[in-house]
């Protein structure tokens, strides 16, 4: 039986599984999610053109410095990528979460951009 070494190898492993199926286009392009510790990272990704329509995370100014918690933090992130998103013409996109289980902060950024109006 195989192991892989670490639970970050394990995470890219099943991302590269993940994205084998998920592509974003330019009507439907990919909102592509990033968990660390203390921070998250979300960004609106057309992979036909390889270039990035809307991004926000915590490190931000407006949000560097909240008291919240982190599931609180990573809903505001969703709706912000979901407002810049729709400023630029983005109404549909497809959810990557990049090999995260969809659960806690990740869940609490699809619904903050749920809410926001992105339809995935």
């Amino acid at each position: 039986m195989t192991q892989v070494a670490s639970r970050g190898a394990a995470r890219r492993k099943r991302h590269e599984r993940i994205r084998l199926h998920l592509e974003g286009t330019g009507s439907r392009p990919r909102l592509a999610v990033f968990r660390s510790l203390n921070h998250i990272y979300a960004q609106v990704i057309d992979d036909a053109s390889g270039r990035t329509v809307a991004a926000a995370s915590t490190r931000e100014k407006e949000l560097r410095g909240s008291d919240g918690a982190k599931a609180e933090e990573a809903r505001v992130v969703g709706r912000l990528v979901a407002e810049r998103a729709r400023a630029a013409g983005v109404e549909r996109v497809v959810f990557d979460r990049a090999g995260f289980r969809y659960h806690g902060r990740i869940k609490s950024l699809a619904d903050g951009a749920r809410e926001a109006g992105l339809d995935f």
